[in-house]
């Protein structure tokens, strides 16, 4: 396989070649592809030059590391856990030692500014590999009920196929819990934003991890992903994207049966108290752009629903147009760019889709547009949109967008804000701003997702992560992550 790094500073000639899959411990040459779909182009979303080349894996392809998984499983899972915990800290370690070179990839494959890629691209995985350590402490491996003794083993062989947008996150995410519940995995990330996933392949190989507990086949969704998520060999099936995709992959899968996890969409809502007034406003609605517009939107719980008292709504359409206005956006490797690009023409298209519709269907428009982002004609950008005075029967307000594009909904009292968050076919993230953290938090329970921020309150990487409704099923993150890969056996005794 090709070798090589790609810094901040790279030029648009210099293209990684990754011309292999890893498949039970090896760089393994692909299977006979379609002629003409050999590979698979990985473009800078910020320069729109090709960066990278990755295989396009059949289900071939597929079958193969499938088989490796299986073969490392009944091994693997004997592995006392103590030992697959330390191979756990040991990936997090490598991965901490090559961030730089991570935060380089996922900025020029994502758009994702540096600082960011640095910061959470790069440093959540390394944050949930060594976790593991911690967390399997908080997991009841086995318990007496009566004259029964409940235990807890691996699942089996996992099936993961992760996005594009948090890509080695939700790698991580999958495969550091699997791996410490004693499941062997075959991993298919998305054809988009490919390349990190061949660190931590690297990586794997590196630090001890034995053949076949893990496994990486590129490859596009309808080929690869549709033959890993329908395999009749696979225990689980662990799967991050959109509801549709999702709705796909849990076909495929229940025709064998195959136990399912899915995490899905949001169209998250942040609703903010009438108690909520002067700097503490200010303060409640910085936070909120920066949390729908995180990763240029690109983000499933991004709270993208802004929920506000009727009689604030023109102090904060002032706000927000003052705050958007300062919002820097352009090249990810610019040290003062807060928003970076789309990741493709595609999903470029499709936010400036919804930012037309929204002013087709009457929403008023506060800040943003259609249109790229002045002098930025190349690249995948688009403008950071805000939309007042908008109703729940909008598209806008219905459907996810994934760009930076904020919805305002005015509310008239507490239980009208409670029910124009809860009026929606997801469930995955809220937020709720009030004065009172004991109001704040009461309205919080009545929130219909997975998980809400209270204030402001910042993402906790060790507690769980899922969603209600289409927002999926299954949990991700600290303990509930591993117990996700996990099955119950009863010994009566």
């Amino acid at each position: 396989m090709s070798s090589g790094t790609l810094s901040s500073g790279a030029a648009a000639s210099d293209v990684l070649v990754r011309d292999r899959h890893f498949v039970g411990g090896e760089w393994m040459a692909p299977a006979a592809p379609t002629p003409g779909q050999e590979t698979i182009d990985v473009v800078d979303a910020a320069t729109e030059q090709v960066i990278g080349r990755v295989p396009a894996g059949t289900a071939e392809d597929v079958d193969r590391a499938v088989a490796a998984a299986r073969r490392a499983f009944d091994s693997w899972r004997e592995v006392p856990l103590r030992d697959r915990l330390d191979l756990c800290t040991a990936v997090g370690a490598r991965l901490s030692q090559r961030s730089d070179e991570l935060a380089a990839l996922i900025a020029a494959e994502v758009g994702s500014p540096l600082a960011f890629a640095a910061g959470v691209q790069a440093a959540l995985p390394v944050m949930t590999f060594t976790a593991m350590a911690s967390v399997a402490g908080d997991v009841e491996w086995e318990r007496r009920i009566g004259n029964s003794l409940v235990v807890r083993e691996p699942v089996g062989v996992v099936g993961a196929i992760t996005p594009w947008n948090y890509p080695l996150h939700q790698i991580a995410a999958k495969v550091a819990p699997a791996m410490a519940a004693g499941c062997t995995v075959v991993v298919k990330p998305s054809e988009v934003a490919p390349l990190n996933a061949y660190v931590l392949a690297e990586v794997l190989a590196e630090v001890g991890v034995p053949a076949g507990v893990v496994n990486l086949v590129s490859g596009t969704g309808p080929v690869a992903g549709q033959a890993l998520a329908g395999h009749p060999d696979l225990d689980l099936v662990s799967f991050t994207g959109s509801p549709a995709a999702g709705r796909l992959v849990g076909e495929a899968a229940g025709r064998n049966l195959t136990r399912v996890a899915l995490e899905l969409g949001g169209k998250s809502p942040n609703v903010v108290l009438d108690d909520v007034t002067g700097d503490e406003l200010v303060r409640a609605l910085i936070n909120a752009v920066r949390k729908c517009f995180v990763n240029s939107g690109q983000t499933c719980s991004a709270l993208t629903r802004l929920l506000v008292p009727r009689s604030s709504l023109p102090e904060v359409e002032g706000i927000l147009a003052a705050i958007v206005s300062s919002v820097a956006v352009g090249d990810p490797r610019d040290p003062g760019t807060q928003l970076g690009p789309l990741i493709s023409d595609v999903q470029r298209e499709r936010v400036r889709g919804y930012v037309e519709a929204g002013v087709a269907e009457g929403a008023r428009l506060v800040a943003g547009g259609p249109g790229a982002p002045d002098g930025l004609d190349v690249g995948y950008y688009v403008r950071p949109t805000v939309f007042s005075d908008v109703t729940p029967d909008m598209r806008i307000a219905r459907e996810e967008i994934f760009g930076p594009v904020l919805v305002v909904l005015p509310y008239e009292d507490e239980d009208d804000a409670v029910r124009l968050a809860n009026d929606s076919e997801y469930g995955l993230a809220a937020g709720v701003w009030s004065a009172s953290e004991e109001r704040a938090t009461r309205v919080a329970r009545r929130l219909r997702t997975g998980q809400v921020e209270v204030n402001g309150g910042v993402f906790n990487p060790l507690a769980p992560f899922g969603g209600f409704k289409q927002s999926g099923h299954g949990r991700e993150l600290g303990a509930f992550g591993i117990e996700e890969f996990l099955t119950v056996k009863s010994l009566q005794l």
